[in-house]
């Protein structure tokens, strides 16, 4: 018997086979596009922002007035206008002469430095504090402590200085969240393209699954894996297909393949994937499909599978020579029945591929290092993945603690972690105090 998969080794074998978007972009209005995934590098059309323009409420002024104003001098410059935002000033700022500006508004040619409206005292020409007479001609001091604090350029955001004309603004492969949909917007683009949506679809299998709503019966247990399934599918944004739970029936589990496989581009099974005799879904796979069935070096998650379901009746229309990857087929993936082992095998190996089919960047979950705060037990030769709480210690630093009973089938340890502590392929016993690796749940689950 070959022995079993280490982990890393199936994620490498999962994204060499993994294609990504098969079909054309579609072009969505900007606010339908909200978590979809870009399908082409958005080149900037404009210049952001497209003025020189100011950072704050104050006072534009020619920098080469700073030099003259030495010696501990003060400057006092006469305000000869207002620009506001929107609203440019289209007149002339001569020289010793400034300009009453707003936050946003456009810094004019001639002037490229701006100083707060509270560092500045104001007079009128009479050398009186400024009433609220706006016919008075009006002038302000900057006193040598704000003179020290200016250079050249002082408040001033600069014609693309965010992104130039030309730059690559969002690169292919950007999930549009929040900030990409803003930043699309800031560039006046009405219409954006994504790939198509994925559909998924999934089912659980066994004589034992109850779906909600049956009545207890000895022996069976409710179905958790479609719901986890389907909380972990609605993070990444895709289009799910319930088909519910499937006995241990090869008609019923033969026609709930077929019709998977019409409806969707990938399908995640769970149950069914080990060497039990009851266990009528990997004889299946290999009827409908090409799939390989890998015993993981890892706890939890030992069996799974891999391949995909192929269409025979586009099969038979390809000639024979043809590469097989033009055949239309669908992927799929067999997870174990155990619930925090199918969650476990779904967060390491489906999702990363899952994002790879919907043409995604690489977004591996969030790492960080924190100090285990008791020992565990671990034995070299498979990766483990502890449910875990990661929080920090009275000196700051982030520690771990295992959320108590780690079997396959505790949901509720999983609903008391915040994250999941990995335990590397070669690593053995795990001291008090010693480093772990812990990836927060936050945003996948």
């Amino acid at each position: 018997m070959s022995p079993d998969l280490a982990l890393h080794e199936a994620q490498a074998l999962l994204a060499a086979h993994t294609p990504g978007p098969a079909a054309a972009p579609e072009i969505l209005p900007l606010p339908a596009a909200a978590g979809r995934i870009l399908a082409r590098d958005l080149i900037s059309p404009i210049n952001v922002p497209a003025h020189n323009n100011s950072a704050m409420d104050g006072y534009a002024f020619a920098s080469a007035l700073l030099p003259q104003a030495s010696h501990g001098a003060a400057l006092t410059l006469r305000v000869v206008g207002t620009a506001l935002a929107g609203r440019p000033w289209t007149g002339a700022v001569p020289a010793g002469c400034c300009l009453r500006i707003m936050t946003g508004a456009v810094v004019p040619e001639t002037v490229d430095t701006v100083v707060p409206h509270e560092l500045v005292h104001s007079t009128d020409a009479a050398g009186q504090e400024q009433q609220q007479d706006q016919h008075q001609e009006e002038h302000i001091t900057l006193p040598p402590a704000t003179l020290a604090s200016l250079t050249a350029g002082a408040n001033v955001r600069l014609a693309g200085e965010d992104l130039a004309q030309g730059q690559v603004a969002l690169r292919q492969g950007q999930r549009l969240h929040a900030a990409a949909l803003g930043l699309a917007a800031s560039l006046g683009l009405a219409e954006l393209p994504v790939t198509p949506r994925l559909r998924v679809a999934y089912f659980s299998t066994g004589d034992e699954i109850l779906s909600l709503g049956e009545a207890p019966r000895p022996g069976a247990v409710y179905d958790s894996n479609r719901y986890t399934i389907l909380g972990m599918l609605r993070t990444l944004g895709v289009e799910t297909i319930d088909l519910g739970a499937i006995a241990d029936n090869p008609t019923q589990l033969r026609a709930a393949f077929t019709q998977a496989a019409a409806q969707a581009d990938v399908v995640i099974t769970s149950g069914g994937v080990s060497t039990g005799t009851a266990d009528h879904t990997q004889a299946l796979m290999q009827e409908l499909g090409e799939v390989a069935f890998w015993r993981l070096a890892l706890r939890p998650g030992r069996p799974f599978a891999f391949g995909k379901i192929i269409d025979k009746s586009a099969s038979n229309a390809i000639p024979a020579s043809a590469d097989r990857s033009q055949k239309q087929s669908t992927l799929l993936f067999g997870l174990p029945g155990n619930p925090v082992a199918a969650m476990v095998c779904f967060l390491t190996l489906v999702r990363p591929a899952l994002l790879q089919r919907m043409g995604a960047s690489a977004s591996a979950p969030l790492s960080l290092s924190a100090r285990a705060s008791h020992a565990i037990k671990k034995r070299p030769g498979r990766t483990e993945i502890l449910r875990a709480v990661v929080e920090p210690g009275a000196d700051g630093v982030l520690t771990a603690r295992t959320t108590g009973a780690q079997g396959s089938g505790l949901l509720h340890s999983m609903v008391q972690a915040n994250a999941l502590l990995q335990l590397e392929h070669e690593r053995g016993n795990v001291a008090a105090g010693e480093w772990v690796n812990v990836w927060l749940l936050d945003g996948l689950l």
